[in-house]
């Protein structure tokens, strides 16, 4: 099979084999595998589906036309669709039997509309994700809805007319409460899928975490008789009297600091565990983040005087024992691990980290009180944190495909109707309690309120103290009432999973609800040209400078010549363009 573009290496081809290769080996091979595999069955199926359909229209039957034109009618015929599916890790906890053909979601899906998915592949989000993705557009072999998690693909398939305008079945089959959500965004989000006018997209969005707390080991506080830590001074001094008083019996010096990962700042896309956001907010410090400086100029947060302060006092807890000294060596599963042994007995995380990994370390030991805090970061009280980019996966459908409007039908049913006075989500809420992932959808996305979160946390707290009937509860909080409730009867008795459910959903959100909040909010998430090009040598360049200072590699001052390293490499030109689009979107 020959990989062609138009008679020329594709664009993405060409970046990945500048980034080393990336594009070559097991991953190709498995990739290869995945559109080969299926290519034959889904022409095959494809042209049975189109003269199915072509007899259907010839025939005059019109019973479907309003379930076409309409969120939630039902199609008389079963419509069947060909699905590039994103996946989970562990199969997204999908119970024993389930599929992601065959689940609560798409048989409730079957029931309530009479679509079903057929999955020409089922890949983990991620680079592996996005080269099947690619592989599939470069070989005519598209699935006739999919997820893109790439915006320079998104345009190349915009550009090449290869996937269907949205537009029109975006306003016919959105329900309300759907455009009610994104508006909720602004319009940014719409936007940045709107080419010539035309919705070109399903963005999904990716709701307001709030700022990382610090989950820390209660009872080890408790047995040291050590207060609430409200600032990183208090966090340092914990940490110092966990690894000297080893109240985790891990033997003396042998307890781990705050848990690190190697990516020690977090991307613009999601919130993560294990990185310090907060310490590089204290010094109004926002890697990665295209910002406002003090004069008002647009800035790459990476570079500024408050990343280097940032920086030294990170340096310093690396020295020091305060983070993890062997972080660089680990992985993701390594801290877990480290987490459930009790090797460590604190790190930073989002409002979610009770599910993951908590819930484990819960599991290997009950007396293991994990507790978040509110950390601040500045001098007035008040917590600051970046806001992540509101979308960064799109649903896209394959030109030509008759049923265009289906993902937006899904996506009513799934984020409206299944989610607000609907009666037959027992199945679906059963999942929320067993720990399923919610890429077990058909469509690996999320569509809530920007405070989604928030409002979860108000509906069920006015519930648990009975001012608000459960009935009232969408069936995502009514999951979580159940949880709750025990929870608040049983207490330390109660299951990992109450508590999880509980800590994450009224504990944790209560401390941002009560806290001094504040928001920066990035003024850019685009690409320009110059940064399609030497992005990921800039990105690499960083990473390694900030890896050579904490470790203690390089002096602090090499941070100045990190940052002229990344202005002559394409920064500086990158900094413009990105200044210039900003202008052209006030004009």
């Amino acid at each position: 099979m020959q990989l062609q573009c138009a008679g020329m290496e594709c664009r993405w081809q060409i970046e990945w084999k500048e980034r080393g290769g990336i594009m070559g080996g097991k991953r190709i091979a498995l990739a290869l595998c995945c559109i080969i595999l299926f290519s034959g069955c889904e022409k095959r199926e494809r042209a049975e589906w189109m003269e199915k359909d072509g007899r259907e229209i010839e025939s005059g039957h019109s019973e479907d036309a309003e379930a076409c034109v309409t969120p939630f009618g039902r199609y008389e015929n079963t419509v069947t669709y060909t699905l590039g599916k994103m996946t989970g890790s562990n199969r997204s906890n999908l119970p024993d039997g389930d599929t992601y053909e065959n689940n609560a979601y798409t048989r409730y899906l079957k029931k309530k509309l009479n679509i079903q998915n057929e999955d020409i592949f089922e890949v983990a989000d991620g680079l592996d994700f996005l080269e099947t993705v690619s592989l599939s557009v470069i070989n005519n072999q598209m699935p006739d809805v999919m997820i893109v998690n790439d915006m320079d693909l998104l345009q190349k398939l915009v550009s090449e007319d290869r996937i269907e305008d949205l537009t029109t079945v975006y306003e016919q089959c959105a329900s309300q409460r759907v455009k009610d959500i994104y508006a909720s965004y602004g319009q940014e989000i719409l936007n940045n899928v709107t080419f010539d006018g035309k919705l070109m997209a399903l963005p999904e969005t990716n709701i307001s975490d709030g700022p990382n707390l610090i989950w820390v080991r209660q009872d080890w506080m408790d047995e040291l008789g050590l207060s609430a830590p409200k600032t990183l001074e208090d966090v340092e001094e914990i940490v110092r009297l966990f690894i000297q008083k080893d109240p985790g019996k891990n033997g003396q010096g042998k307890t781990v600091g705050i848990a690190c990962e190697e990516n020690v700042i977090g991307e613009g896309e999601y919130n993560f565990e294990y990185q310090l956001n907060t310490v590089f907010a204290s010094c109004h410090s926002y890697p990665k983040k295209w910002v406002r400086n003090q004069q008002g100029d647009v800035e790459y947060g990476s570079i500024s005087q408050g990343t280097r302060d940032a920086l030294k006092i990170i340096r310093r807890w690396y020295r020091e024992g305060i983070i993890d000294r062997d972080f660089l060596l680990r992985g993701n599963e390594n801290i877990v691990d480290m987490i459930v042994e009790g090797q460590c007995g604190m790190f930073f995380g989002p409002w979610w980290a009770p599910n993951n990994p908590l819930m484990l370390a819960k599991k290997k030991n009950p007396s293991a009180d994990w507790k978040p805090y509110l950390i601040q970061t500045g001098a007035d009280g008040s917590t600051t944190y970046v806001e992540q980019n509101y979308s960064k996966k799109y649903v896209v459908v394959r030109k030509g495909y008759k049923h265009p409007e289906i993902v937006m039908k899904i996506v009513s049913v799934l984020f409206d109707e299944m989610r607000h006075g609907d009666e037959e989500t027992r199945e679906i809420a059963s999942y929320f309690q067993k720990n399923v992932d919610p890429s077990a959808r058909p469509l690996a996305i999320n569509v809530d309120y920007q405070d989604a979160l928030a409002r979860c946390y108000v509906n069920l707290k006015d519930a648990l103290r009975g001012k608000k009937d459960m009935t009232q509860l969408t069936a995502l909080e009514g999951s979580y009432y159940e949880g709750c409730y025990r929870y608040q009867r049983t207490g330390s008795m109660a299951s990992v999973e109450d508590w999880a459910a509980y800590t994450s959903r009224v504990t944790a959100p209560a401390l941002m609800a009560e806290g001094n909040i504040k928001v920066e909010r990035p003024v850019f998430y685009g690409k320009t040209n110059t940064m399609r090009k030497k992005w990921w040598k800039l990105e690499k360049i960083e990473k390694e400078a900030f890896l050579k200072i904490i470790t203690g590699q390089e002096k602090l001052s090499y941070f100045d010549t990190f940052v002229e390293i990344w202005r002559r490499e394409g920064g500086k030109e990158i900094t413009e363009e990105v200044a210039a689009s900003l202008a052209r979107k006030r004009q």
